[in-house]
């Protein structure tokens, strides 16, 4: 009988852990890609970005009308460590609320720009072709970029505080969404998909 008890026990906890992991939906594999869906013509000052630490995901939504859509997703690299942000050097990314969000305020190309990640590698080209900074009140140098040298990272948990995307990903991006203070909200680890999100989720038809 305990025998029985402790085979069903542990059929439980790999049933929830399962569970989890399909509700977080993490971008966790190599095979992860970035995926445009279809939507109607809009404003790009329309777009906005999420970025969810929870599953390792850099989403776009545009508003079309009174609704949201959903134009993209992109694996992602986030900071090594959990939790707010508090200092520099904490290896954290800051995160922010959906009535406050950061915003881009400079879109730089960054395909000369080195970094030494104290790694043994040495100053190397680390960022892909664009940095996309972000305001971030109370912490500088943030921003989203490529990962150069570094791609085998993305996704995952393993910048010093900024949202890595893979080289190509930076670049479309950059081209078909990004501008001069657009919105970007980045999610606590502990915030999950939001109501709206999963509304524009259900609707999105990934483009062929």
């Amino acid at each position: 009988m305990r025998k029985v008890l402790s085979l069903l026990l542990v059929a439980c906890l790999a049933m929830g852990a399962a569970a989890q992991i399909v509700d977080a939906d993490l971008a966790t594999r190599a095979a992860d890609k970035a995926v445009y869906y279809q939507s109607p013509q809009l404003d790009k000052k329309n777009t906005f970005i999420v970025i969810s630490k929870k599953e390792l995901r850099l989403y776009v939504y545009g508003k079309v009308g009174g609704d949201t859509v959903l134009l993209a997703k992109y694996p992602a690299c986030l900071s090594l460590n959990k939790g707010q942000k508090q200092r520099r050097g904490d290896m954290k990314t800051p995160s922010c609320s959906a009535s406050k969000p950061f915003y881009i305020k400079a879109i730089k190309p960054a395909s000369s720009w080195y970094h030494d990640f104290k790694d043994g590698r040495g100053s190397i080209k680390a960022y892909g072709a664009w940095f996309l900074s972000l305001n971030t009140p109370g912490h500088s140098g943030i921003g989203i970029h490529g990962s150069t040298n570094n791609e085998s990272s993305v996704p995952g948990r393993a910048s010093e505080g900024c949202i890595r995307l893979r080289d190509a990903d930076i670049i479309q991006l950059k081209e078909r969404f990004a501008y001069m203070h657009m919105p970007v909200i980045i999610k606590d680890e502990n915030e999950g998909t939001w109501p709206w999100e999963l509304k524009a989720h259900k609707r999105a038809k990934p483009l062929k």
